[in-house]
């Protein structure tokens, strides 16, 4: 903790990038082990106020990892982790219990499996972070609920329980709740990956609308014309390591490593053979 603490300024001063704007998470030779298993390998990412960064590759690639890591769902083993312009992890030196909470209103999670409350309902699962974390007022809490709920479209649905919501439904409340603290930034974890193409359509309409808002947003997915049209670059990864980070376009359509060209291949020829 003393050594998490003692970089904390000198990070800090850095939290410009070149070009002026404001660095939300940054990310330096971060390592992942799990036992002998080396999940992330190095990884340096840097993600500025107001950008969408989409994370690409295999499954197994090393994107969830990295998500949870920055979230410090996952301890970190080796290198740093910056949020909104402070250290949160030090080579394996990590915030105590209640920083952690704190930090995690600051940068929201959006699950694959929505991870909602099934005996509450729909505004009762966004509010909740609010009582019990923000201390809200309660009908503060509540009107604050059903106003997100209409953000993401489900005004009419703020007294349903889960159990009576489609996937797509249930994970834009997941994002309503996500917004509840006002994060600095949001992260999700493939959230259509367990949806069907029309409930994906529901909840990628979303995210478009919050990235046009200005939300900085990381994000773990395999839409590829999600990431093309959205995307302020999209980061390819593969067995722990960032093979490829660029313009969009670029990385689709012209990158230069093997791994990538073969990951997207599928989809090349798709818009190939449409034109």
């Amino acid at each position: 903790m003393n050594a998490t603490r003692a970089a904390a300024e000198q990070v800090a001063a850095s939290s410009a990038s070149p070009d002026g704007h404001e660095v939300v998470i940054r990310a330096e030779h971060l390592v992942k082990r799990f036992g002998g298993n080396r999940v992330l390998d190095g990884i340096d990412l840097v993600i500025r106020r107001g950008e969408v960064v989409s994370l690409m590759g295999s499954s197994g690639g090393g994107k969830t990892t990295l998500l949870r890591c920055v979230n410090l769902l996952e301890e970190p083993t080796e290198g740093v982790v910056e949020v909104d312009g402070e250290v949160v992890s030090k080579d394996g030196h990590s915030l105590h219990r209640a920083r952690r909470v704190q930090l995690r209103q600051r940068v929201g999670m959006v699950f694959q499996s929505f991870n909602l409350f099934q005996h509450l309902t729909a505004a009762e699962n966004v509010a909740l972070p609010l009582l019990r974390v923000a201390r809200a007022d309660r009908d503060e809490a509540v009107a604050r609920s059903v106003e997100l709920l209409a953000r993401v479209g489900l005004a009419d649905k703020a007294l349903e329980l889960p159990a009576r919501l489609s996937g797509g439904q249930q994970q834009r409340v997941a994002i309503a709740r996500a917004l509840a603290l006002r994060p600095v930034a949001l992260l999700f974890d493939e959230p259509t990956s367990a949806l069907d193409p029309e409930s994906s359509q529901e909840v990628l309409k979303v995210m478009r609308e919050l990235s046009t808002q200005g939300m900085t947003m990381l994000i773990a997915t395999h839409e590829v014309g999600f990431a093309l049209d959205v995307s302020d670059r999209i980061v390819f990864m593969d067995r722990g390591r960032i093979v490829h980070a660029g313009p969009p376009r670029e990385v689709v359509f012209g990158s230069a490593s093997e791994r990538a060209r073969e990951f997207f291949a599928g989809f090349v020829r798709q818009g190939s053979q449409a034109g």
